[in-house]
């Protein structure tokens, strides 16, 4: 059965029409920021199955699907429909044309990822004007008797590469969370940063938000106007905010009272919440944990996924990707639940609540969140020390590693080479034939899902994964290697931060910071952002 098509123009009308919506580019996420659509959501072919069943956990959602469009011949679009088909999805259409479409009708394209959030922040700041310092100023007053407290709203993971010198971690939903007790003075100077701008604009905006009695600064440019400026960062720290005190907590609560009340925070009790639950094959219901990761592991509402606050602001595409659908958010006091809830609001969702009670009494389920992977079947395995005795052996073996190439490049086995999933029909045909292909990835679910996809271009081929994947030879003590050696196919599956590129990296940082502040004029020419202000 031919799929639904939809032109550009209707695709246009859908994002406007309140109707629930989910504008999925299926393209690796490195060729995704070379141009995208605002509000599409970024669910590569060679993921699909493991991100699918919580960024679109309805199966009646309306789903439109996007690609490169000609003269790309990867036909991503038609194969991606087929597979959602196959996963129970029956509302599905390509947009005709493509991503190259899209442009010749005049749309805007928008370079980069997480790029709604990133433009929302521009708008809180032109908004809001919110108080800003240089990294000059605040290297300044190092040596001053009023020192400032200087907050990383950013995960500890990117704290812990670098920081501004004193910085203490405290991602952005933590912020009026742990502050009272951080910065009791009232006189003293608050200044929140993350690696760019968004999220010291959203952190500082929160704290002003709040109504703390203590002057407020967003550091320009972050860390990376911090190394534009000539000034070292600190690596490896791990400081980070405590848990407040019983007075701090009060402090805390009474501030998210008021910011509550200023953008009209909605509450919903348990049981409605429940009733929703029973309602999710009419409304799609994302129920959202923001507390920090280890707090989310150590027990969680059954069925919420861990959405930490401040990314959730940050990166909200990576989080829920259909549009106009419901989202209750919850933590264990409702202060961190009720400052994100805010600026989701802002940001123009409509149907969105803070769990009233937080966790409350109920039966909370330890550890992570598993995703359901669909379609997931396993394949014939061995194990490292088969496969190492058959590399040993110079078999007719060829192994492939299906990692994203940041992890091939980071380690892999010696003499494998790399490819995406999206990139296989073309980039295997030069190095075959084989008697076997021996597929890993880092835990072997990506290699497990390639089985299938490979068998229908070469079915006489023997396939086999390895155990454990990357992750299970490194354990058994094997060796390995690093850098992209032997790729099979074009590495476009990830973006790389400024500061992650091998070469001209000030440049690179400076074209980011740039890109960022003109996204203010790029958004208001698409008309497609629903941002809101409150002043």
């Amino acid at each position: 059965m031919k799929t639904k098509t939809v032109t550009p123009k209707q695709v246009k009308e859908m994002l406007h029409d309140k109707e629930e919506l989910a504008l999925l580019d299926v393209r690796e996420q490195g060729d995704f920021a070379e141009g995208h659509q605002l509000l599409a959501c970024c669910i590569p072919f060679s993921h699909m199955e493991v991100k699918l069943d919580d960024l679109v956990p309805r199966r009646t959602t309306r789903i439109v699907v996007v690609d490169e469009g000609p003269p790309d011949d990867l036909r991503l679009a038609e194969k991606a429909a087929e597979r959602l088909a196959g996963f129970g999805y029956p509302h599905v259409s390509i947009m005709e044309g493509g991503i190259n479409a899209w442009r010749t009708s005049g749309f805007e394209l928008f370079s980069g990822v997480n790029v709604l959030s990133k433009a929302f922040g521009e708008f809180v700041e032109v908004t809001y004007h919110t108080p800003r310092i240089s990294a000059e100023e605040l290297e300044a007053t190092f040596d001053s008797d009023k020192k400032p407290v200087i907050l990383d709203s950013r995960p500890q993971d990117e704290y812990h590469r670098m920081n501004i010198p004193g910085g203490i971690d405290s991602p952005g939903a933590e912020l009026v969370y742990r502050i009272h007790d951080l910065a009791p003075n009232p006189e003293t100077l608050v200044v929140v940063n993350c690696a760019g701008r968004t999220r010291s604009i959203i952190g500082a905006q929160s704290l002003i938000n709040a109504g703390i009695p203590n002057p407020v600064a967003a550091l320009k440019d972050g860390t990376m106007g911090w190394q534009l400026a000539g000034f070292e960062l600190e690596h490896g720290q791990e400081r980070y905010a405590p848990l407040p005190s019983p007075a701090g907590l009060e402090r805390a609560k009474a501030c998210a009272a008021r910011v509550a009340k200023r953008f009209g925070v909605k509450r919903v009790e348990p049981a409605t919440l429940e009733a929703w639950k029973r309602e999710t094959d009419i409304q799609t219901l994302y129920l959202l944990d923001i507390r920090l990761k280890e707090e989310f592991e150590t027990g969680h509402l059954k069925g919420a996924r861990n959405a930490p606050g401040g990314q959730l602001v940050q990166a909200t595409d990576e989080y829920v990707s259909v549009r106009n659908a419901r989202l209750v958010l919850v933590d264990d006091t409702e202060v961190r639940a009720i400052m994100t809830t805010s600026w989701l609001i802002q940001m123009g969702w409509a149907d969105v609540y803070v769990l009233a009670g937080g966790l409350g009494d109920a039966p909370l389920v330890q550890g992570p969140h598993i995703p359901r992977i669909l379609g997931f079947k396993k394949g014939d395995s061995l194990s490292p020390l088969e496969l190492k005795e058959m590399l040993d052996a110079e078999q007719s073996v060829l192994v492939l590693d299906l990692a994203t190439s940041t992890q091939y490049q980071h380690r892999h086995i010696p003499g494998v080479w790399w490819g995406s999933r999206s990139g296989l029909e073309h980039g295997l045909s030069g190095l075959l034939p084989v008697d076997c292909l021996v597929l890993t990835s880092p835990d072997d679910t990506l290699a497990h899902l390639a089985v299938k996809d490979i068998n229908s271009l070469l079915p006489a081929l023997t396939i086999r994964v390895l155990e454990g994947g990357t992750r299970a030879w490194v354990e058994a003590g094997l060796p390995t290697a690093q850098g992209l050696e032997r790729p099979v196919c074009k590495a476009n599956d990830v973006w790389y931060k400024p500061y992650e590129h091998k070469e001209a990296t000030q440049e690179a940082m400076r074209d980011y910071l740039d890109w960022e502040v003109a996204l203010i004029d790029q958004i208001e020419r698409d008309g497609d952002a629903e941002f809101r202000a409150f002043v």
